[in-house]
């Protein structure tokens, strides 16, 4: 009869813990002897363990008594450590009133506004105002919201995800990865602001100079050479003229609007210092971005204008080449069908598509112009959008934890034997760890007595920690959606722009007394105090 003993670790929160993974670790194992004919057969046979339940067995053993111990060990040792203890205590206590008073009073400031914001939503200016701060609004959204529901994910509310280490590991991460993506948003936030705010005349200077560089040297002198002779090309003189007409007249007009308002640039420009210091980076990025798109409102109308043009045209061309061909577009079985056109209807086509198809470079340009400058304001645009979705969705607790304690990030298992004993047949030769059998012996001969082995894990790279968490910062980015969005450039149909995705979810807005929120932030923190003085005697 064969003996396998293996040893391992207790999982303990905070140090280290179990779990199944599907890499393989076969490279890893070290074998110090032949495998024993009773694991060859066991690979053989259909297993019937279920290792799942063998992986919480293991890790919920000694968890919930090394938790009890912990929260009961400050009463048999109170007397050599009671200053420390008190000490500490008061600390606390000091901390969760400093933080449960200034959270309140937080909290008080944003339910008034969320009450006057709820008093104006149906009026005409905030609807518009909401439209073009979108951004702004939804990032703001979810900051206040994250502001406010800190003590409700903080607090502990049982002892049943202490029962087993894997479960309080996950439940730990979930419940502070929001605060420390809070955090670190606003120390970005700050440092963006400070430099803002120190030198905002400098850069009202800088974006003066830039919307003026490109306004003059990219929207006019590109329209002044579509309105001669681009590359070479053999334009439509009227067309071209009037396209470019509308165009530099559109300009002029949203150039001296800004114009107008450029002395209120540098006051937004600490208006995005401030933002950024109380809110956050992303709030200041989301700023920024519907401050670019409100800007170039101009370019966008321009190119909206021309794409219907652009468009309209090719859907007529489109026609009329199936009217000389005998075709007809069905729409209710989306396909082309067979139809009998009469003369008029070929003179009358005729008479349309030489024109249209003659006048339709000219459009062309025009429309590649827009397009490609609308294009280039959307790029930028959205990678200050994926920029935001990578500050919320990056797991910084986690990075954290995997350089100081990668044990934490468990993936797979594996063994390393250390003693292998056999009893042979024809003798009753031992082979200990450090020796390995002959290899004239026959391996079927050799029935093994005792095997001892050590479980081990395999950990997380830091890309399998992060690489979860960004995929939904991607989850729109694929090839189908590229080449969707260049064959509607193309058509004149569809043009890239910022998309939403990647933030966290929206919390509905809370609202309960005062004094029963200053109470929830209080035992909020006093659950922290637990939990660190759980880990420290763990």
């Amino acid at each position: 009869m064969s003996t396998y003993v293996v040893f391992y670790g207790i999982p303990v929160f905070g140090g280290h813990h179990y779990s199944l993974g599907f890499k393989s670790s076969s490279e890893q194992v070290t074998n110090h002897c032949k495998k024993p004919e009773w694991v060859k057969d066991l690979n053989r046979k259909r297993p019937y363990l279920d290792l799942d339940a063998v992986i919480l067995s293991i890790n919920t053993a000694n968890a919930a008594r090394v938790f009890t111990e912990a929260n009961y060990s400050a009463k048999r040792s109170r007397a050599p450590f009671h200053f420390f203890c008190m000490f500490s205590i008061l600390t606390w206590q000091l901390l969760a009133i400093l933080l449960a008073s200034f959270s309140t009073i937080f909290y008080v400031i944003l339910q008034f506004f969320h009450a006057c914001l709820i008093h104006v939503s149906h009026s005409y200016i905030y609807v518009a105002l909401e439209k073009v701060f979108s951004n702004t609004c939804k990032n703001m959204e979810i900051r206040c919201c994250q502001l406010l529901y800190w003590p409700v994910i903080l607090k502990d509310y049982g002892l049943r995800s202490q029962s087993c280490v894997e479960y309080a590991e996950k439940a730990a991460f979930h419940k502070h990865s929001m605060w420390a993506s809070l955090v670190v948003d606003l120390l970005l936030g700050n440092f963006l602001g400070i430099i803002l705010w120190s030198r905002a005349r400098a850069a009202c200077v800088w974006v003066s100079s830039f919307s003026e560089n490109a306004t003059n040297y990219l929207l006019r002198t590109g329209c002044v050479w579509l309105m001669g002779n681009p590359a070479g090309f053999k334009l439509n003189t009227e067309l071209a003229g009037v396209l470019g007409t509308i165009s530099l007249i559109a300009i002029q007009i949203w150039s001296t609007l800004w114009w107008l308002l450029g002395f209120f640039l540098i006051h937004l420009i600490k208006v995005v210092a401030v933002f950024g210091s109380l809110f956050g980076l992303t709030a200041a990025a989301a700023l920024i971005i519907d401050t670019i798109s409100l800007a170039t409102t101009h370019v966008s109308a321009l190119q909206w204008l021309l794409t219907l043009l652009y468009s309209w045209q090719i859907q007529a061309v489109d026609a009329l080449w199936r009217l000389f061909r005998g075709r007809k577009w069905n729409p209710l079985r989306q396909r082309l069908d067979s139809y009998a056109y009469s003369v008029e209807q070929h003179v009358v086509g005729s008479l349309l598509f030489t024109p249209l198809l003659l006048l339709l470079p000219t459009t062309s340009l025009f429309y590649i112009f827009f397009t490609i400058m609308k294009t280039t304001i959307s790029f930028v645009c959205i990678a200050i959008q994926f920029g935001i979705s990578i500050i919320h969705a990056t797991p910084y607790i986690k990075i954290f934890f995997w350089f100081m304690r990668r044990k934490r990030f468990p993936s797979g298992l594996w063994f390393e034997i250390v003693l292998c004993r056999r009893n042979a047949t024809n003798s009753a030769e031992v082979k200990s760890a450090d020796k390995t059998v002959s290899g004239s012996e026959d391996p079927r001969h050799c029935r093994s007595a005792v095997l001892v082995s050590f479980l081990h894990s395999n950990f997380l790279s830091l890309r399998q920690v992060v690489w979860p968490h960004y995929r939904n910062v991607f989850s729109d980015v694929s090839r189908s959606s590229i080449a969707l969005s260049a064959y509607g450039v193309l058509t004149g149909k569809r043009t890239p722009s910022a998309p939403k995705i990647g933030l966290p979810p929206t919390l509905p807005w809370v609202s309960i007394p005062y004094k029963e929120y200053w109470r929830l932030c209080h035992e909020a923190v006093l659950d922290c105090r637990q939990d660190c003085y759980c880990q420290l005697h763990q």
